[in-house]
């Protein structure tokens, strides 16, 4: 299956890799700057955006990853995830399809203890996606991840992307199995930034402070105003900060 992805620009390649929250479109703040300097590439993983997700099957996002940019004859990337897109990056820079320069990681999720206040997210949103109610669910997300900085608009664009993730998933029956790739941390020997938000949920913040441990070469940075998904929130702020790392 080829997943839906796009691309702009030219130059080195950037793979911006989108949270379980959002979509690819999560990334369009930061395309058109950063297609000025590189070649940008972004995708829908399956049950997201334009990718829809096929009943039964076993996948990889990583693996379907992979076969986007082995379509485009990429080999070499700079990598940049949000979230659950971190643990994607991650995955890729473990395999052998894709050469990872550099990784760009906003808030990674790791095989970290769930702290409480995540517990109840997770349990909460379940509960209202059990009972069909997805207008519940999605301004539950927003207001879990989106920090103080996000505006109405970047509220009302999260909220659209994760109702449609919902229905997308809901409608694929009999369930899909997800398939992960092993990431050994202490092997990805990569120049790696890594960013936690100051308005960040505990088990996120937890989860920064482990990946910037483990990875060789990485760099912890704190940004006090934002909450998980700062790409939203403050979007010129994390365009600046891709510009200049990367």
């Amino acid at each position: 299956m080829t997943i839906w992805h796009d691309e702009h620009g030219s130059g080195e390649a950037v793979v911006l890799l989108h949270s379980s929250a959002a979509d690819s479109e999560m990334w369009d703040p930061q395309v058109e700057a950063l297609s000025d300097r590189f070649r940008v590439i972004r995708a829908d993983y399956r049950g997201y955006g334009r990718s829809r997700l096929q009943p039964g099957v076993h996948y990889s996002d990583a693996e379907d990853i992979e076969a986007v940019l082995a379509r485009l004859g990429v080999r070499r990337a700079a990598l940049v995830g949000s979230s659950y897109g971190c643990r994607v990056a991650l995955e890729l820079a473990s395999g052998d399809a894709v050469e990872a320069t550099r990784l760009v990681l906003l808030n990674p999720a790791t095989e970290a203890p769930l702290t409480p206040d995540v517990k109840k997210l997770f349990l909460d949103e379940e509960e209202l996606v059990t009972l069909g109610d997805l207008d519940g669910a999605t301004e539950l997300v927003a207001r879990a991840l989106l920090g103080p900085s996000a505006d109405h608009t970047a509220r009302s664009h999260l909220i659209e992307m994760q109702r449609n993730a919902y229905e997308l998933q809901l409608a694929a029956v009999p369930e899909p199995t997800q398939v992960e790739r092993e990431v050994r941390l202490a092997e990805l020997d990569i120049p790696a930034l890594v960013v936690f938000g100051g308005q960040e949920l505990d088990y996120f913040r937890h989860s920064a402070a482990h990946v910037a441990a483990e990875l060789p070469q990485a760099e912890l940075l704190e940004l006090e105003w934002a909450g998980h998904l700062p790409s939203l929130e403050r979007p010129e702020e994390i365009t600046a900060l891709l510009l200049d790392y990367l």
